[in-house]
């Protein structure tokens, strides 16, 4: 996903559910480094800063992403709702693009 001013994206559970997210980049510094809000339209005041880091590891890319809340009630709202799963999940899918790539 690409991340410019005013984009947006809905993602679709298994039973139909769909949630709606949006965010701009801030900086990017390709291809070490990047930085995007990111807002899920339920909470719209709490951005979260997430900042991507892509170093190389012996031939292969690692990507460490750290996420910043403004408040500690954000964060752990974040959590609670099941963020890390969904995480993994993405992770897990961009893993398998990318094997997939020449």
């Amino acid at each position: 996903m690409k991340l410019y001013p005013g984009s947006a994206t809905v993602t679709r559970e298994a039973d139909g559910t769909e949630y709606g997210w949006h965010g701009e980049c801030l900086e990017l510094d390709a291809p070490h480094r990047m930085v995007s809000t990111e807002v899920f339209e339920g909470f719209p005041d709490a951005v979260a800063v997430n900042t991507a880091r892509f170093t190389d590891e012996a031939g292969a890319t690692r990507l460490t992403v750290n996420v910043r809340h403004l408040t500690r009630e954000n964060r752990d709202g974040h959590l609670n709702a099941g963020m890390e799963t969904g995480m993994q999940i993405t992770f897990n899918r961009l893993e398998e693009l990318l094997t997939t790539l020449t």
